[in-house]
Formats: C-alpha cells, sequence, structure tokens
C-alpha cells in the first residue's frame, strides 16, 4: 500500500497541528499545573446543570470557568484557521446534527467512563509516561479500528 494514499492531502498540516496541539497543552500544564484533556471540560460543563454528587466534585465546579475558556479557545482556533488558511468555503458534514449532537454525548459519556478521552490520555498521559494512560489509548485505538471496520463491513 502506497502512503501517499493514506494521506491524499499531504501529512504536513497533521504534523503541525499535532505539534501545535503539544505545545498547547505542555504549556497550559508548565503555566498552571492543569492537564488539558477535554472528558473534564465534558463533567464540569455538566455540573453547571446536573446536581448529582459525582457533578458537584470540586474538581469540576472549581475548574469549569477555566475549562470553558479552553473549549472556547478551540472553537476560535478552528475560526482563525478556516478564516486565515482554507479558501472560505464552508466546511459540511452529511451526517445529520441530531447523530452528532447524540454522537458527541455519547463519546463525553464514554471518556468519562474511561476516566479521560484520547485528549487527556494520549496526549497528556502519554507525555507523562503513564502505563494506565497507555493502556486507555491502545483501548481506544482498538475499539476504534474494530468499530470503524466493522461499520465498513456493515455499509458494503
Amino acid at each position: 500500500m502506497d502512503i501517499s494514499s493514506l494521506f491524499p492531502f499531504g501529512w504536513s498540516h497533521y504534523l503541525v497541528g499535532g505539534l501545535i496541539i503539544g505545545l498547547g497543552v505542555a504549556l497550559l500544564f508548565v503555566f498552571t499545573g492543569l492537564v488539558g484533556g477535554m472528558s473534564s471540560v465534558y463533567s464540569s460543563t455538566w455540573s453547571y446543570l446536573v446536581k448529582r454528587p459525582f457533578f458537584q466534585q470540586a474538581k469540576f465546579t472549581q475548574s469549569r470557568a477555566w475549562r470553558l475558556v479552553y473549549a472556547a479557545g478551540l472553537i476560535v482556533g478552528a475560526l482563525v484557521w478556516w478564516l486565515a488558511f482554507s479558501d472560505g468555503t464552508a466546511q459540511h458534514t452529511g451526517v445529520p446534527a441530531w447523530q452528532l449532537a447524540v454522537g458527541g454525548f455519547i463519546a463525553g459519556y464514554g471518556a468519562r467512563l474511561g476516566n479521560g478521552c484520547t485528549s487527556g490520555h494520549g496526549i497528556c498521559g502519554l507525555s507523562s509516561l503513564s502505563l494506565p494512560s497507555l493502556g486507555a489509548v491502545l483501548t481506544f485505538m482498538a475499539t476504534a479500528f474494530l468499530t470503524a471496520n466493522l461499520f465498513a463491513w456493515v455499509q458494503a
């Protein structure tokens, strides 16, 4: 298999994006001591609405303000990229909005069940040589490969 078939639009933007993400979470940790995983954003945001004890833990209620700013930064970063580096064509998907919302909820819930997500375990956990994070990332990847292949098989 030719490697270019895996990256039909090139690979350099993936490398640059990965380096920027790594730099961002490293700077967050160095300057604040905080881990920049997105599943905590999910839980801390739910702490505004759900009064169950899990969501009312101090680690969620005391960090939700900066976590919302962190999440907003991801959105603003995507907007800056779109305005600065794209041709201005709106990006879209054929997936209905309700499916995206349900998928996002399921992914967020699953990340909470796994005590973190790929950004927390994969970027922050692996960089700190955490063995539980390695196990989580291997599980995430195996599940993703299995799901993608199963979905492709069912669609065929």
